[in-house]
């Protein structure tokens, strides 16, 4: 008698007929798509196509019109995305007068650390290294993209969401966020990435999905 193939692993999310609506004007949508472990979801498209809407909407920042969105396939409560769900956007969501240390220390009190990593680690991971007692407000803009991406690679979170992120960076910066992202695949973490086409997608398994301004 043949063996019955091993069902599909549940993907770490999963959106059906997604859309938002700003002012009962169409933003993006309906979409659908998966993202499972170990692969990155490359988002794409024109100024005004939706691309940051999207992710906050997944991040549970702004509500969906429509549709229905799952994590490691059940409904995304908010409980589950903060436990899930990493969200690095365009505003770097750091107290401008506490230290760059400080600051991982208040970001992981909220959302929690990856078990056996300390701060200062991720502050060398990033190329922080002797800033942890500097003032955010004294960082540059790089500086303070870095500090953003020590928190991310602190989060025990499996699913990345990153706007832009190469933003703001330099050569190395982006070398540097493109290893976070292979990383993060290799040890089962997912990733949306979004991009204006400016830089090359991460070197790692990579789906599209282009977002199209509605008609």
């Amino acid at each position: 008698m043949p063996e019955t193939p091993d069902p599909p692993p549940t993907p770490l999310l999963s959106a059906r007929g997604l859309r938002f609506a700003r002012n009962e004007l169409p933003v993006f949508g309906p979409v659908d798509f998966d993202v499972a472990a170990g692969e990155a979801l490359l988002v794409q498209g024109d100024n005004g196509a939706g691309k940051t809407t999207l992710l906050r909407v997944l991040a549970g920042l702004l509500h969906a019109d429509g549709g229905e969105l799952r994590l490691q396939g059940q409904p995304a409560a908010p409980a589950l995305r903060a436990r899930l769900v990493a969200y690095l956007g365009h505003l770097a969501a750091q107290k401008a007068d506490l230290g760059a240390l400080e600051n991982l220390e208040f970001l992981c009190g909220l959302h929690g650390k990856r078990p056996g990593m300390s701060l200062e680690d991720a502050m060398a991971t990033v190329g922080l290294a002797g800033y942890e007692d500097a003032l955010a407000r004294q960082l540059s803009a790089g500086q303070r993209k870095r500090l953003s991406l020590a928190r991310l690679w602190l989060s025990p979170a499996p699913l990345w969401l990153l706007d832009e992120p190469y933003a703001n960076l330099d050569l190395d910066g982006i070398e540097l966020v493109n290893r976070m992202v292979q990383a993060h695949l290799r040890e089962g973490g997912a990733a949306l990435v979004t991009t204006h086409g400016a830089y090359a997608a991460p070197p790692v398994r990579t789906r599209l999905l282009t977002l199209e301004r509605p008609s």
